[in-house]
C-alpha cells in the first residue's frame, strides 16, 4: 500500500495549475491568433519570442494589452527586420488596437487597406520603410486618430483632402515621398505639427496651414510667403536634388578624394618641413617634453618689435604678456587646417589654448578688425577669443582651454577596450549647443559674420555639458586651400572652392556633417571594409537610400533604449543640411529650432531649451500607445 497524499500538497497542486490555466486562459485568444498568423506569413529577418504556449500580454516582444488582457492594444515593431507587403486580412483583425509602430524595416507594397477597418487607431507609425502607390482615400473612417507618420517611404499621388475630416489629429508626417497635386485645404483645428516637406507637391500652400514654419513644406514646387528654398530631402551628396539625377561615379569621385590626400600630406609636410628648418625670426612655442623645453629664438627672446603685444579682450580676467606665454611649457594639441593648437600652462597655473596661425593673407589693420569683431562675441555656445597677437611672423590667438578636448577626440578617440562611449544625451546636447551657437554667429555684424571652419574638433562641451564653437572668422585671414584638399576634409559643402568665400549655407553644411557623425560614430572621410577611402555624406546617404534601416547609427547608442525615433529625426536634420544645391539647405535658425525640437516634442512635459534630463531619457517611445501627439 503505497503512502496516502498529503492534503495540502494536493491542494498546492490544484491551485498551480489553476494559476496556469487562468494565466493562459486571460490571453487574447482571437488576437493572439491573429499575430501568429501575421508572423507565419510576413518575411522577417530576425526572430521574435511569440511562441503559441507563452502568453502573449506578458512575454511577446512589442505587444502590449489592455489592463484586463483581454484585448491587445499596442504593437511596436520597429526595426524588426521585416520586409515584403503585409499579409491581408492579418493585421486588420486586430480590432481593439490603438497603436501600431512598424518604422524602420523594410516592408513594401501599398499602404494596407485592412488598416482602415482599425476604428479604435490613434496612432499610426509606418515611417522608414518601403510603401509605395497612392495613400488611402477615406482616412475619415479612421476617425480616431491622432499621429500619422508616413514619412520616408516611396507614397504617390495626391494627399487625400479627407485627412481633414480627422477632428483628433494633432501630428501629421508625410515628408520624403513623391506625392503630387495641391496641398488640400486641411483644415483642423487640432493639428499641432504638420510635415510635408521634400514631395513633388505644386500650387500654394492653403490659408489653413501657413500657421506651420516654412521649413514644413521646403522641397516642393509652391510658392507661399512661407514656403522658403532649404529642403528636407534625403539625396545623394553627388547629385543635383532631383530624384532622377545621377550621382558621380565611384572612380572618379576615389581618384578626386585620393588626389586631395596625397595633395593635402605633400603641402603639409612641406610645411612642417620649412617649419622645423626655420631657425630665426619666428616665435616657437615650447612643446611639453619630460627633460626639457625646447628654447626660444633669438627673435622670440629679444622681442625685437616693441610694437606688438598681446591684445586682450574687455571683460578678460587673464594676466599675463607675450614673454609668459613665450615662458610657457606647451602641448601640441592638433595640426588642423588653419594652424596648430597648443595647451600653454603659464607659470601663475593659468592654462589657455593657443591657436599659431598660419599662411595669413592680409594686413595687420584687416587682420585687427576680424579679431576685435570675434572677440566682441559673448555667448554661451560660442568659445570666447581672450586675446591675440599679431607681428609680421607670427599670428597668434588665445582661448579658454576646455580639458575634455573637442568633439572630435571624444567621438573616435580611443574606440578600443576600455573607452567610455559618449552616451545620446551629451551628442544630443552637443548638437543642441553648437547648432545655437553657430546661429548667434551668424546675426553678427549685421548678419554678415560666417564661422567657415565648423568641424568636430572646433566643437567643444562647456559648463553646462552643452556644445560651444571655437575658431570664428579665421577662413577669411587665410590662403585660399587647394579644393581636392578641401574635399578630403569631409566638412566642406561642395560648391566652396576657396576657403575664404565660406558663407552661412557652407556652414550649415558642415554643422550637418557634425550630426552625421554623432549619429554615426564614423568620421567624416573613413575607410571601408573593402579598403575604398569614402566621405561620410556620401556613405549615409547610400545606407539609407538602399536600406531605410537603422544600419546607419552609431553601435555605441544601441545600448540605450528609446532614443530610435529621436536618432531617425536628427538624422532628417542632418540629411537636409548637407543637400547638395546651397539655398536648399535650412537657415541655421530653422536648424535650432528643429535640434531643439526632437527631445521638446518627445515628451508631454517637454523641458526648456538646455534643460535635458541626466539621469533619464524621455522619448516618443514611452508614449507612442497614449493619445499625445509625437512625431513618431
Amino acid at each position: 500500500m503505497g503512502k496516502k497524499l498529503d492534503p495540502s500538497l494536493i491542494f498546492s497542486v490544484a491551485v498551480l495549475f489553476g494559476a496556469m490555466f487562468l494565466y493562459v486562459a486571460a490571453d487574447p485568444i482571437a488576437d493572439k491568433e491573429v499575430l501568429l498568423y501575421f508572423l507565419q506569413n510576413m518575411a522577417h529577418r530576425r526572430p521574435l519570442n511569440w511562441n503559441k504556449n507563452s502568453s502573449v500580454c506578458k512575454t511577446w516582444t512589442g505587444v502590449i494589452c489592455n489592463n484586463e488582457q483581454s484585448r491587445i492594444i499596442a504593437l511596436h515593431l520597429p526595426g524588426a527586420g521585416f520586409h515584403g507587403p503585409i499579409p491581408p486580412n492579418s493585421l486588420g483583425r486586430l480590432s481593439a488596437i490603438q497603436t501600431v509602430s512598424l518604422r524602420l524595416n523594410s516592408i513594401s507594397g501599398p499602404f494596407p487597406s485592412d488598416f482602415l477597418k482599425l476604428k479604435s487607431l490613434t496612432n499610426l507609425y509606418l515611417q522608414f520603410n518601403k510603401f509605395s502607390g497612392p495613400l488611402p482615400l477615406d482616412f475619415s473612417v479612421l476617425e480616431n486618430l491622432s499621429v500619422i507618420n508616413l514619412s520616408n517611404n516611396a507614397f504617390s499621388g495626391m494627399i487625400p483632402s479627407s485627412i481633414s475630416n480627422l477632428t483628433h489629429l494633432t501630428y501629421l508626417n508625410l515628408a520624403n515621398n513623391s506625392l503630387s497635386g495641391e496641398i488640400p485645404a486641411l483644415n483642423v483645428p487640432s493639428l499641432q505639427q504638420i510635415n510635408l516637406a521634400n514631395n513633388n507637391l505644386t500650387g500654394i500652400v492653403p490659408k489653413a496651414l501657413q500657421r506651420f514654419p516654412s521649413w514644413a513644406f521646403v522641397g516642393n514646387n509652391i510658392t507661399s510667403e512661407n514656403a522658403l528654398a532649404p529642403a528636407l530631402s534625403i539625396q545623394p551628396p553627388d547629385t543635383q536634388p532631383s530624384k532622377k539625377t545621377k550621382k558621380l561615379g565611384h572612380p572618379a569621385l576615389l581618384g578626386i578624394i585620393i588626389g586631395g590626400c596625397v595633395l593635402g600630406f605633400v603641402v603639409v609636410a612641406a610645411f612642417m618641413i620649412f617649419w622645423c628648418s626655420n631657425k630665426g625670426g619666428e616665435i616657437v612655442l615650447p612643446v611639453k617634453s619630460k627633460k626639457k623645453e625646447i628654447p626660444l629664438s633669438k627673435a622670440a627672446s629679444n622681442r625685437q618689435d616693441k610694437n606688438n603685444k598681446l591684445v586682450f579682450f574687455e571683460g578678460c580676467n587673464l594676466a599675463f604678456d607675450l614673454e609668459d606665454l613665450l615662458r610657457a611649457s606647451a602641448e601640441v594639441l592638433g595640426k588642423g587646417t588653419f594652424g596648430t593648437t597648443y595647451k600653454a600652462a603659464l607659470e601663475d597655473a593659468t592654462t589657455v589654448m593657443v591657436k599659431r596661425l598660419k599662411e595669413v593673407t592680409i594686413g595687420k589693420r584687416e587682420f585687427e578688425q576680424q579679431m576685435e569683431l570675434v572677440g566682441r562675441i559673448r555667448h554661451d555656445n560660442v568659445a570666447a577669443l581672450r586675446a591675440y597677437y599679431y607681428s609680421k611672423d607670427e599670428k597668434l590667438t588665445v582661448h579658454d582651454y576646455y580639458d575634455q578636448g573637442g568633439i572630435s577626440v571624444m567621438l573616435h578617440g580611443n574606440r578600443g577596450e576600455g573607452r567610455i562611449a559618449l552616451d545620446w544625451n551629451t551628442r544630443l546636447r552637443i548638437a543642441i549647443g553648437a547648432a545655437r551657437g553657430i546661429a548667434h554667429i551668424h546675426t553678427q555684424h549685421g548678419g554678415k559674420l560666417v564661422h567657415g571652419n565648423i568641424k568636430a574638433s572646433n566643437i567643444f562641451l562647456n559648463s553646462y555639458g552643452y556644445g560651444c564653437v571655437s575658431d570664428i572668422g579665421l577662413a577669411t585671414l587665410m590662403s585660399p586651400i587647394p579644393p581636392p584638399a578641401l574635399r578630403t576634409a569631409g566638412y566642406r559643402a561642395p560648391e566652396v572652392t576657396d576657403s575664404r568665400k565660406a558663407t552661412h549655407a557652407s556652414d550649415v553644411y558642415g554643422f550637418g556633417v557634425l550630426l552625421l557623425e554623432l549619429l554615426t560614430g564614423k568620421p567624416p572621410v573613413h575607410v571601408t571594409g573593402s579598403e575604398e577611402v569614402v566621405p561620410l555624406v556620401r556613405w549615409v546617404n547610400s545606407v539609407v537610400r538602399e536600406e531605410w534601416t537603422a544600419e546607419v547609427f552609431d553601435v555605441e547608442l544601441l545600448r540605450y533604449p528609446n532614443i530610435e525615433e529621436e536618432m531617425v529625426d536628427m538624422l532628417q536634420i542632418g540629411m537636409a543640411c548637407v543637400v547638395r544645391m546651397p539655398d536648399q539647405r535650412p537657415k541655421m535658425l530653422d536648424v535650432v529650432r528643429m535640434v531643439e525640437e526632437i527631445r521638446r516634442v518627445n515628451t508631454e512635459n517637454g523641458p526648456s531649451p538646455g534643460s535635458i534630463s541626466e539621469t533619464s531619457t524621455p522619448t516618443p517611445h514611452a508614449t507612442e500607445n497614449r493619445s499625445s501627439s509625437v512625431p513618431q
